[in-house]
C-alpha cells in the first residue's frame, strides 16, 4: 500500500490524491472521481460557468460518466458517452482508436447512430474527468466530426503533463506529474 499523497484543492474542496507508479520513471496523482459527489457537483457548476454556449455533452466510458451526468443535469442538456464496447442495443455504430495514459493497450470508442444523428449539426462540449495526453479527447473529437457536430469546447477538471497550458481546453486546477 503506497502512502503517499498529493493534496489538491479543486472548486474549493481538499483532496488527498495517492500518487500512483505507472511506469519504472514515472508516477502520478490518482484522481477517481467515483463516490465523490460533493466534488462532482462543485466541479460542475463551476465547468459549466466557463463553458461556451452548448447543445450536448459527450464523454467517453468510464471515469467521465459522473461528471458528464451532473453537467447535463445543472445544465438541462442531453449527454452521451462514448462506449468502449459496442452494446447490442447500437444501431451501426462508429469507432475510433484511443490509448490514454492510464490504459496499458489501446481501446475503442463506439457511438451509437441514433446518437450520431442527434449530435448532427449540434454544438458539443467534450467533458473528461483528467487531461493529460490527449488521446481521450482525439478520439472524442473524431465521433463529434463523424457525426457532423460542431465541437465547442474540450473541458476537464484537471489537466496534467503535456495538457497543462493548452489553448484548446479548460480546466479547473492542474496535476503535476511525477518524474524521476
Amino acid at each position: 500500500m503506497n502512502d503517499e499523497t498529493y493534496t489538491i484543492e479543486i472548486a474549493g474542496l481538499k483532496r488527498d490524491l495517492p500518487i500512483c507508479r505507472i511506469s519504472e520513471n514515472l508516477s502520478i496523482a490518482a484522481f477517481v472521481i467515483f463516490g465523490d459527489v460533493e466534488l462532482t457537483i462543485a466541479a460542475s457548476k463551476y465547468l459549466l460557468e466557463k463553458a461556451p454556449e452548448f447543445d450536448v455533452l459527450i464523454t467517453a466510458e468510464a471515469k467521465g460518466i459522473p461528471l458528464v451526468y451532473e453537467m447535463a443535469r445543472q445544465s438541462g442538456k442531453k449527454y452521451f458517452i462514448a462506449r468502449k464496447y459496442p452494446k447490442l442495443y447500437m444501431s451501426n455504430p462508429i469507432s475510433v482508436d484511443v490509448r490514454s495514459i492510464t490504459t496499458d493497450k489501446e481501446q475503442t470508442l463506439y457511438l451509437d447512430e441514433s446518437e450520431m444523428e442527434y449530435i448532427h449539426r449540434k454544438r458539443v462540449l467534450i467533458v473528461d474527468d483528467v487531461i493529460s495526453t490527449g488521446e481521450s479527447l482525439r478520439a472524442l473529437d473524431l465521433l463529434v466530426e463523424r457525426s457532423g457536430g460542431q465541437l465547442v469546447g474540450q473541458c476537464a477538471i484537471l489537466a496534467e503533463g503535456d495538457a497543462i497550458g493548452r489553448k484548446d481546453i479548460f480546466y479547473l486546477e492542474t496535476l503535476p506529474l511525477f518524474k524521476k
